[in-house]
């Protein structure tokens, strides 16, 4: 029995990194095949039986889980981002939400025979549509920028918003069990709620102290939090019922907005923790699926999604973008991608569990009916938001744009270089003096780690097809490319070396295959490009003709000047790297770094 249970867990996590593994390989979102594996060894095969497996423990799991995932969600919650967001967004996170939520609700509880109760908690479910799903979708659809920073902003801010609002209504519908009257269902809502903000509240408050003050080692910050969440999600579950979710929420909200406290190492450190939870959790819930209810509802259940993708979401966009700049082009499109993800499985999942054994029938089939809602969002979607966006002319050509990391001397001249040949450019550097010189330059930047959670969040990739890595520190450009390689390919991967490179040995270098393509020259390093700038060297393109070939060029500059890129008919970059360089043509562009002084090129 033993060996089966372990045999069983252990085949749970290799079938969610596979999972995890495809959906990174083919970029769709994971949790599409998460629950599609979860499908076909529960209700299909009868490999998995999770009631079986876990017994009692399986509500406690998925209840943890459900709160570590609110309370990350919850950590990306800025009011300050709130208010810097534009109309569009605000109006969709407020008054879309509403009409969504309405038309759901009420398709629900005509078309399923829902209880009215029911009906609502289920539309609040389903309002969210969460980052994990949107930006997958965007880096393959590549829409606009105007359609592209409205969907990861919404997204990003929908997700807590939606969870808190399923909490809410889901605590009222148990309050008001019962042979209560109206001011006992509403004191016990209230208890409820104040209990759980109380509880959130004065957790963060003390945590932001411990953390603020630098009380325990850095080593133990992610798991004290860890720890905290799973103490107050227990400790207020256990005063008051059906607190705990509101107060980890709270919680999260709470200790993003505190000023003065550094919470990026604590989401850095969810990513890892989110994928094992994730992978595990959904595979699970999907194989708790009951397919032959889903099966006998089967027609109605379609008719619900309908009117979620072709009535809800056109409605609440369009009421949404009221006097915005937004053409009718970009409305259809934002219209369209809608994918609920990773919330609206957990907690329909976890609201399900609780509401069978508070008796209500319909509850059963919460899980097969939002798990349907997410794949139909994700696989129709995902399938045809590429040719919808390429039908409605909004989609950006392949992406030619440059990710530079470092903001230094090296990167803002070239930066600035690749943005007057009309290459978009931007820049990322986690020093502010560095950041802050490139944007009076006039570049875009993002100051912050490129390989944090937060940049994962907000870096913005549209439009961005290469990158170079330019900071002069060897294991950031080594991790930096590691980090986009899935983005935008291993050939699209460049580094300049540095002057450490050449100064060690071989066991203390990086592996060559865990780097970018090397650029310039075996001899030319940051520090080189550095110094040659420093001493007014300049950035210039000269265009080759039939008289004056790559060959003429060299000749005249001799050794004076470095070829950086190459720019074919086209206007396609070509860096020139070590191997394999490009080779230029009559009608080809040239970008070298050219001194202004007589004295030839050394290696620093």
């Amino acid at each position: 029995m033993q060996a089966d249970i372990m045999v069983s867990l252990a085949g749970i996590a290799v079938l969610g990194i596979s999972c995890q593994w495809l959906a990174w390989a083919i970029r769709l979102p994971s949790i599409l095949f998460l629950l599609i594996c979860g499908v076909l060894i529960g209700p299909v095969s009868g490999i998995l039986n999770p009631d079986q497996l876990f017994g009692d423990l399986l509500f406690p799991l998925i209840s943890l889980s459900v709160a570590v995932i609110l309370f990350e969600g919850s950590l990306t919650l800025k009011i300050e981002e709130i208010r810097g967001l534009g109309r569009v967004v605000r109006n969709l996170i407020s008054i879309g939400a509403l009409i969504t939520w309405a038309i759901t609700a009420i398709a629900t509880h005509y078309v399923l025979k829902f209880d009215m109760a029911l009906a609502f908690l289920f539309g609040a479910v389903v309002v969210v549509t969460g980052p994990t799903v949107i930006i997958p979708m965007l880096r393959t659809v590549r829409p606009n920028a105007n359609i592209s920073n409205i969907l990861r902003w919404e997204g990003i801010v929908i997700d807590p918003l939606g969870a808190l609002l399923a909490v809410l209504v889901f605590n009222f519908i148990i309050s008001a069990q019962g042979e209560n009257t109206l001011g006992n269902i509403l004191a016990i809502f209230g208890n409820i709620v104040l209990i759980g903000s109380v509880i959130g509240a004065l957790s963060a408050l003390a945590l932001g102290y411990v953390l603020k003050r630098h009380l325990i080692a850095e080593y133990l910050r992610n798991v004290l939090v860890l720890t905290l969440v799973f103490a107050v999600y227990a400790i207020a579950d256990m005063i008051e019922h059906e607190s705990g979710l509101l107060a980890v929420t709270i919680m999260g909200m709470t200790l993003a907005n505190m000023k003065g406290l550094d919470i990026d190492d604590i989401l850095d450190f969810k990513e890892s923790l989110s994928v094992i939870l994730i992978s595990g959790l959904f595979i699970v819930l999907a194989a708790r699926i009951d397919i032959n209810q889903l099966l006998n509802i089967g027609f109605p259940a379609l008719i619900v999604l309908a009117v979620i993708m072709f009535v809800a979401r056109p409605l609440a966009v369009f009421a949404s973008t009221i006097g915005s700049d937004l053409n009718i082009r970009e409305r259809l499109m934002i219209s369209w991608i809608g994918p609920r993800g990773i919330v609206c499985a957990a907690v329909a999942a976890l609201f399900a569990i609780r509401l069978e054994e508070a008796g209500y029938a319909e509850a059963s089939l919460f899980v097969p009916l939002a798990f349907l809602v997410i794949v139909g969002t994700v696989l129709i979607q995902s399938l045809s938001a590429k040719q919808l966006a390429h039908l409605l002319g909004v989609r950006e050509p392949p992406p030619k744009g440059v990710l530079i990391i470092g903001a230094g001397i090296v990167a803002r001249a070239i930066g600035k270089a690749l943005q007057d040949l009309d290459f978009k450019v931007v820049l990322t550097d986690s020093n502010w003096e560095n950041t802050r010189t490139a944007r009076m330059e006039g570049l875009e930047t993002y100051y912050g780690n490129p390989i944090s959670e937060h940049a994962d969040r907000h870096l913005d990739l549209v439009g961005v097809g290469r990158m170079l890595a330019m900071s002069g520190r060897v294991n950031m450009d080594a991790l930096a490319g590691l980090r986009f390689r899935a983005d935008f390919g291993q050939n699209n991967i460049f580094e300049v070396a540095t002057t450490r490179d050449q100064m060690i040995t071989d066991k203390h270098k990086i592996s060559n295959r865990h780097r970018g393509q090397l650029l310039f020259g075996e001899e030319i390093t940051h520090g080189f490009l550095a110094n040659w700038i420093r001493n007014a060297a300049e950035i210039r393109s000269t265009q080759l003709s039939e008289e004056f070939s790559f060959e003429n060029y060299l000749e005249r500059n001799k050794d004076k000047c470095i070829p950086l890129f190459a720019l074919d008919e086209k206007v396609r970059l070509h860096p020139f790297v070590i191997e394999n360089p490009p080779q230029p043509e009559a009608g080809w562009t040239i970008v070298s770094l050219i001194q202004n002084t007589e004295e030839p090129v050394r290696a620093l």
